[in-house]
């Protein structure tokens, strides 16, 4: 007998609750209770719904020695690195004894400066924040005097205010290598698309880019760049106007990431661009639709298990020794270059 297709009506059914209601809680809507979205987060992940599958709540424990709460503003999707990086930290949280809940931060509360309604600081013993990026609310989670740490962070953290760790992956030498081998194989006229404001993460790439010009006596060109903000780079009509209003494209885009690399292949090919015929282009991530995309995506591969893990025994550390000094740690990457930035040397 097959299994059953786990859908949202499934889960609604499961608890008793209406379409709807499932839907808008899945999508962090901020007219569900914090009480009923934690239920239907949790249901998920039990049913292995769509990126949910990938936390194995079988590998949980009856330890109970202690809790650890994950704060997000954006619950990683499928390709999102932070769904494989959640996956292996919930696998070594629960080895440990340690149960994980997760609190879903809103805009609302971002912008307000509170915690969710869900989120009691006097049962956590330590905190995981994934894709939160206001340096106010990083600010905010550093004064509860909670053992934490950023899987990557606000670009404008200064490390010296920080009194949690953050766990990165390596992304300016790996920009500075994928820019450094285009120019070296005569693209001379190279662009950056991405917010380098938007996380640490892409602040870095935008150094690794920029080093790779200044090393190849290369003057910066600002009219080959688009670097507004990451709310409008991520929608494709914004995007594909913004491309439209360039008087002249570079003979290669290098793009924050995947995601923003394979909409911007899909605007030039409407365009009638041939990539790598007449640009060429690479991301950053190594996400699944990177290897699906036509011509096939050179990017840069990301260890997502091993940050995910890696995370958890730097949280776990803390949580017995709160008084070592914070650390920034980076877990190395790996270019790859596929058919979209052609034949190199």
């Amino acid at each position: 007998m097959s299994k059953e297709k786990i859908t949202i009506q499934y889960i609604a059914d499961s608890l008793g609750l209406s379409r709807n209601t499932v839907s808008k809680a899945l999508n962090s809507s901020e007219s569900i209770p914090a009480e009923t979205r934690n239920k239907v987060l949790k249901r998920a992940i039990e049913l292995n719904y769509k990126q949910f599958a990938l936390i194995d709540t079988d590998t949980l424990t009856t330890k109970n020695t202690g809790n650890i709460a994950l704060l997000t503003s954006n619950m990683p999707s499928n390709s999102h690195f932070g769904t494989s990086s959640l996956s292996g930290l919930e696998k070594k949280i629960s080895s440990e004894g340690f149960n994980l809940s997760i609190h879903i931060v809103r805009e609302s509360d971002i912008h307000s400066l509170v915690l969710p309604n869900n989120f009691d600081t006097k049962k956590v013993d330590g905190i995981v924040c994934i894709e939160l990026f206001d340096k106010k609310y990083t600010q905010l989670i550093n004064s509860l005097g909670i053992p934490s740490i950023f899987i990557d962070s606000t670009a404008d953290i200064f490390y010296p205010e920080l009194h949690a760790d953050i766990i990165l992956m390596e992304n300016e030498q790996s920009s500075y290598y994928m820019t450094k081998k285009l120019i070296d194989n005569g693209y001379a006229s190279v662009g950056f698309i991405g917010d380098y404001n938007h996380c640490k993460s892409f602040n870095e790439r935008w150094v690794g880019f920029n080093r790779a010009l200044l090393d190849s006596h290369l003057q910066f060109d600002p009219l080959f760049c688009i670097v507004e903000e990451d709310r409008y780079i991520a929608d494709p009509k914004w995007l594909e106007n913004r491309l439209d209003n360039m008087k002249n494209l570079p003979s290669a885009f290098v793009c924050a990431n995947d995601f923003i690399a394979i909409n911007v292949m899909r605007i030039l090919k409407i365009k009638n661009k041939q990539i790598p015929e007449d640009i060429v282009i690479s991301g950053f991530d190594n996400s699944p639709e990177s290897q699906i995309v036509e011509p096939h995506l050179s990017t840069v591969h990301i260890f997502r298990d091993e940050i995910g893990v890696l995370a958890a025994e730097i949280l776990l550390s803390r949580v017995g020794n709160p008084l070592k000094p914070p650390q920034i740690t980076h877990v190395q990457t790996k270019p790859i270059f596929r058919e979209s930035t052609g034949k190199l040397d």
